[in-house]
């Protein structure tokens, strides 16, 4: 099976603009995540694609190897779309680049995932398990539900599960790590829009379920936070010394 692993990264973050080139224990964000990709898999099958020239330029100075993608890229996964329609693989594993502390074991147990799937699965998406009030209740967490063999069944940043009190009882968290085959990609191709739950949501997920397509969802361990904002920069950096 081959497949290319690719990081999505750009500057104009509506959260936290600059946000691949913010300095982490030393280094950037952006680096973090590159080494933990190479940690995974062979370092050229790691793609950093961005449409920033400035990411561009400090990508290459740590030795990743870089795609310019469109600024006009609705999502990460429409960037991914992008690089796919130019390299060839069976599948596309895509890192969020705001993920500095993913686990190079939870890659490769995707990956793993899938070589064996089903083929009417499109996509796997990686989840952990929430273990305080504070990550279920915010907003900038997305909560997946599945069903018993752990397909995706819906992905919210509102608190979910919760029992008819709306209290925490149990629930993952989306991890920003995926792998897709091409075909689950060609609903990320320029061009494409954003479907009506993924615009609410903003969760880029969601359109390949409105599409009537299958996600499977893969449980791996808890590995720091995702950085959507400055205050997530804060606690990453109280955190960079435990990896």
């Amino acid at each position: 099976m081959s497949l290319l692993v690719v990081i999505p990264a750009r500057f104009q973050s509506s959260r936290f603009p600059g946000k691949p080139l913010a300095d982490l224990g030393g280094s950037p964000l952006i680096e973090h995540v590159w080494r933990r990709c190479c940690e995974a898999v062979d370092a050229r099958d790691v793609v950093i694609a961005t449409d920033d020239d400035r990411i561009a330029a400090v990508a290459s100075v740590f030795g990743a190897v870089v795609e310019m993608t469109s600024s006009a890229c609705l999502t990460g996964t429409d960037r991914v779309a992008e690089v796919a329609a130019r390299r060839c693989a069976d599948w596309y594993v895509n890192v969020q680049g705001d993920e500095p502390f993913v686990d190079p074991v939870a890659i490769r147990t995707v990956i793993r995932r899938a070589q064996a799937t089903n083929p009417d699965i499109v996509a796997i998406n990686a989840m952990s398990v929430i273990t305080d009030e504070a990550s279920f209740r915010s907003e900038t967490v997305p909560k997946p539900v599945t069903d018993i063999s752990g397909r995706l069944m819906y992905m919210s940043r509102a608190a979910i599960p919760t029992d008819k009190e709306l209290r925490f009882r149990s629930a993952f968290r989306q991890v920003g790590l995926y792998a897709f085959r091409s075909r689950a990609l060609s609903l990320y191709q320029p061009g494409a829009t954003k479907s009506t739950l993924e615009e609410i949501e903003d969760i880029e997920i969601l359109r390949l379920l409105e599409a009537g397509l299958s996600v499977q969802m893969v449980e791996v361990p808890a590995s720091g936070i995702a950085v959507d904002t400055p205050e997530d920069l804060d606690h990453a950096r109280s955190l960079i010394e435990r990896y």
